[in-house]
């Protein structure tokens, strides 16, 4: 996931806080307080305590309360996406859809979070031999603000059912909608079990550090994963990194030209771009090429101009723009940065691209398809294949052997055939390379936040 990671134009400092901006208009959405890097000590002391008590609490309290915070956001969901969508820019429909998402998350943690269950051993006959998980402590959760709600709720509902306490620190670029989820969360808990720190990358950064943290886990960019990584290396604090993406798409020959191209517009122009497994290079197939440029270029131009999150990062997208263009490639809809405030930017589709390109080696996390004319579909899969990020891919063909082959080479976590977005519900995958590791999300996630002891009991002599 690509973004800017310290103060914008769409966060700027203010006295003891951060003011934000819509990235729509402009306009001041309003002030949030940034949590004192020197009050991370007492933080961290403080959900240390907390922990003891909340690993005592029955399970099935503990998944009690979740699910009474899932109900909570479900009733506040309206002003949730409502925040959402002038802090991000994300069109209030899709922030309430993420609510739900996020609601029906921690739902399904509170229900798995009693039932997660360790293992009995078949040892000597008057012994009793026991694998047993525990609660790893204290969570760092640091989360993104494309998908504010559901990627936190995930890693909160998580941690909290396995009786986990946690520090979490929404993005700078969403710290009302972090604030608000963490006051309906909070109210549902005892104190410290749950708390919410605000601020930009420093404070993130020093939580990351500290060395009474025990797990990290973190949605955002690679860069800042990296950082983590290294951080963590030192205090041995768990880590799990769910980073940056390149998603290829792969068009075969022999599918629909027309549905290829409402697939590959739908996986590039939702959210502007903005979405962790955002289709971000194209390889199509010579014998359906001409056609599905065609449509691809009048979907993006039959698309809405929508806002990114900020100009800073609207700047780095039309980078990658600016330079495959001088490179040779063709901007056949969008490629221009429209007048007028906010930071919007247009579906932009781009033909006669090449492997060397920056927007096709680098994430760009905007409305961007960059397409590359491939001779074979092996050639298309091959070149998918070469990148150094390793989250997830998509596959359209109408051969049950391609697909077969497809998805046992992608050397990505997840591999979707004929569907850009989808799947069921339950499944998790680890990321690869440059995006990352560890189980972000289903039902693995509670073995994340969890670790393992083994038991041995007999009986004394006599």
């Amino acid at each position: 996931m690509s973004g800017p990671s310290t103060l914008t134009e769409a966060t700027r400092p203010v006295a003891g806080g951060i003011e934000i901006l819509d990235p729509a208009t402009g306009a001041t959405v309003g002030t949030v307080p940034m949590t004192d890097p020197a009050e991370l000590d007492e933080r961290v002391a403080a959900a240390r305590r907390a922990q003891l008590g909340w690993a005592r609490t029955p399970a099935a309290e503990r998944a009690a309360a979740v699910r009474a915070g899932a109900g909570r956001l479900r009733a506040r969901a309206e002003e949730i996406a409502t925040f959402a969508e002038s802090e991000t820019g994300r069109p209030r429909a899709e922030g309430a859809d993420g609510v739900a998402a996020g609601a029906a998350t921690l739902e399904q943690y509170a229900e798995l979070g009693p039932v997660h269950r360790g293992k009995s051993l078949q040892g000597d006959y008057d012994a009793t031999d026991l694998m047993v998980w525990e609660p790893r402590g204290v969570v760092a959760a640091l989360t993104p603000w494309n998908d504010p709600v559901a990627v936190s709720c995930g890693l909160l509902g998580a941690a909290l059912v396995t009786g986990n306490t946690v520090l979490h620190k929404p993005s700078e670029r969403a710290p009302h909608t972090g604030a608000l989820v963490g006051e309906l969360l909070e109210g549902v808990l005892p104190a410290g079990v749950l708390q919410t720190l605000q601020g930009d990358g420093t404070v993130g950064a020093a939580l990351a550090a500290h060395g009474d943290v025990d797990v990290v886990a973190h949605v955002g960019s690679t860069a800042a994963g990296r950082s983590i990584a290294r951080s963590t290396a030192v205090t041995g604090a768990h880590t799990l990194l769910e980073n940056g993406g390149n998603d290829a798409l792969v068009v075969d020959a022999g599918v629909d030209p027309v549905w290829a191209a409402e697939q590959a517009a739908l996986g590039a122009f939702a959210n502007s771009g903005q979405i962790c497994v955002s289709v971000e290079r194209i390889f199509v197939h010579e014998a359906v090429a001409q056609p599905f440029l065609t449509a691809l270029a009048a979907a993006a131009r039959s698309r809405r101009t929508a806002p990114l999150v900020d100009r800073r990062h609207r700047d780095q997208v039309h980078a990658q723009v600016r330079d495959a263009v001088s490179g040779g490639a063709r901007a056949l809809a969008g490629g221009a940065v429209p007048d007028g405030p906010g930071a919007h930017y247009p579906a932009t589709v781009l033909t006669d691209c090449t492997p060397e390109m920056r927007i096709m080696r680098a994430e760009t996390f905007g409305p961007v398809a960059p397409v590359r004319v491939v001779a074979t579909f092996e050639q298309g899969l091959a070149e998918a294949a070469a990148d150094e990020y390793g989250l997830a891919a998509t596959v359209l063909t109408t051969s049950m052997a391609n697909a077969q082959y497809a998805w046992r080479e992608l050397p990505v976590g997840t591999v979707k055939i004929n569907a850009v977005f989808g799947g069921a519900p339950g499944g998790a995958a680890h990321p690869r390379g440059a995006s990352g590791s560890g189980y972000g999300y289903g039902p693995e996630l509670l073995d994340e936040m969890t670790r393992t002891k083994v038991v041995h009991m007999r009986p004394a002599p006599g």
